[in-house]
């Protein structure tokens, strides 16, 4: 009985995984089975690959098709695999040979009249294939900007089975990606835009520059939602490998751009408040999706009207704040998705929201209860608290005398620097990440120092996490000051970020 294979790439959240496909032909009734734990739209595939491989001029096998999918116990989801089952079918029954099939990688959904339609994942997948040897991937014409960022394989793309055919036959070539033209960064707005509010502007510096969470509070109208979408302004740029990461989330998410797709700006993700918990950090049925927190990975999650989103939802950040990543799991298997972002949260100070506190109808148990949706676990999280006041006056002058965002950032790169040089022996970039004990033990501060803090602990007022996290920012400070390491003003300023009330 004739067998012949083709490999293509299946995804397990992120991280793509090199799949075999093997194809039997036996004899019999005619009849197509598929083996190899596949979802509901890979079990799809057979009548969209029988239909594109007769409807491309190709003959299709009378009898039996068995095709299996290996590893057998991965599950596999999507319409990805098509063009590799196809070629499969197509080189047992002798329709194409099997040569150019050695070492190459298919990806690509088939439609019904063979036309190639580009997929979700061919970053990662791609990336799993030359982590795996593979030299070569052939891909679907539209994914070619998206596959071409991957170096050391090389890729082809084609618009129709009877190109792939062709190309397979030695008739004719592939199309190949053209050189990466400059990158475009997407347009952020500028902090001079922002009037007034100087302890949120220097709050959004403190944020930037060591990578901390930000609870903005005031009425509506004073600038809380200018000034978180012109925190990512005052990020760097992604590394290279950052990119790839970045970029490999939203391609599995189906988000990325077909002009430009590489990510190179921290992204901004702003939900709103009616959003679901498995929108939120993730989910779906059977292997689970990406959600906002991971779309905003190494980026900014920015939750306005905080205190209109769901319990569930917000109490679901605690773990993901504290490690980075989110795991979920299914009864198909746990994925772990990168949910490493900065969060900045916004809120009015009661549900009327006056713009003066004079003119608030709210009962005190009220106002308590709205803002008692942001649990104290949660916020003892949030670095930085800032108080937001009405603006006073508007004119040229006010405006004019606001920081650009380009001076602004000048500082911040400027403080980063010193964060990275003093941890680069332990691999953290920013201040956020360093662990508590490595604060408290290799770089302790003296007693005069930490004196605030111990008071503050030993009334209650400050938990030992919140304890860590002023340390973080009093190094924040002192990087902003240009100081070698903290003193008692640093470390007094990082308490009074903490110990401001929302209300």
């Amino acid at each position: 009985m004739p067998i012949a294979k083709a490999w293509s790439a299946g995804l397990l959240g992120i991280n793509g995984r090199v799949i075999e496909i093997e194809a039997d032909l036996g004899g019999g009734l005619s009849r197509i089975t598929l083996v190899g734990l596949p979802d509901a739209g890979l079990r799809e595939a057979k009548d969209r690959v029988r239909s594109a491989v007769r409807n491309s001029g190709q003959p299709w096998p009378d009898g039996k098709v068995t095709l299996g999918l290996s590893p057998a116990n991965l599950p596999k989801m999507g319409s990805a695999f098509d063009l590799g089952i196809a070629a499969a079918v197509l080189a047992a029954s002798g329709a194409v040979p099997a040569t150019r099939l050695l070492g190459t990688v298919l990806l690509g959904e088939l439609a019904l009249d063979g036309r190639i339609r580009a997929v979700r994942g061919i970053l990662p997948g791609l990336l799993a294939a030359r982590a795996a040897g593979y030299g070569r991937a052939v891909v679907p014409t539209d994914s070619l900007v998206e596959a071409a960022l991957v170096d050391g394989i090389e890729v082809a793309g084609a618009a129709h089975l009877r190109d792939f055919v062709a190309w397979l036959n030695r008739e004719a070539e592939l199309a190949h990606p053209e050189p990466p033209g400059p990158v475009t960064p997407p347009d952020v707005p500028d902090l001079a835009d922002v009037v007034g509010q100087p302890e949120a502007r220097w709050a959004l510096e403190v944020a930037a520059a060591g990578g901390h969470h930000l609870l903005l509070t005031g009425p509506p109208g004073v600038g809380k939602t200018m000034l978180a979408k012109r925190l990512p302004g005052l990020l760097p740029q992604l590394t290279p490998e950052e990119s790839l990461e970045v970029t490999a989330v939203h391609s599995v998410d189906g988000s990325l751009s077909k002009s430009s797709p590489l990510v190179t700006v921290p992204p901004f993700v702003a939900p709103h408040y009616s959003i679901s918990v498995p929108a939120l950090i993730g989910g779906g049925s059977g292997i689970a999706a990406p959600g906002a927190i991971s779309r905003a990975h190494r980026g900014v999650l920015f939750l306005d009207e905080v205190c209109e989103f769901g319990g569930q939802c917000l109490e679901s950040l605690r773990t993901v704040l504290e490690e980075g990543e989110v795991r979920i799991s299914r009864v198909k298997g746990s994925i772990t998705y990168p949910a490493r972002f900065q969060l900045v949260l916004a809120t009015n100070t009661c549900a009327c929201a006056p713009p003066k506190d004079a003119d608030c109808v709210c009962s005190p148990s009220a106002r308590r209860r709205y803002l008692a949706k942001l649990s104290g676990p949660l916020l003892d999280r949030v670095d930085l608290r800032v108080r937001l006041r009405p603006l006073s006056a508007i004119s040229a002058h006010d405006t004019g005398a606001a920081e650009s965002s380009e001076a602004v950032r000048h500082r911040v790169f400027a403080a980063r620097e010193r964060a990275v040089h003093r941890w680069s022996e332990h691999s953290w970039l920013s201040n956020s990440e360093v662990p508590g004990p490595a604060l408290r033990r290799e770089f302790a501060l003296p007693a005069d120092a930490t004196a605030l803090l111990d008071r503050a602990m030993s009334r209650g007022a400050l938990s030992g996490r919140g304890a860590d996290r002023c340390l973080r920012i009093a190094w924040t400070l002192a990087d902003l000051d240009a100081e070698p390491r903290p003193g008692p003003e640093q470390v007094g300023a990082a308490l009074a970020f903490r110990e401001r009330v929302a209300a």
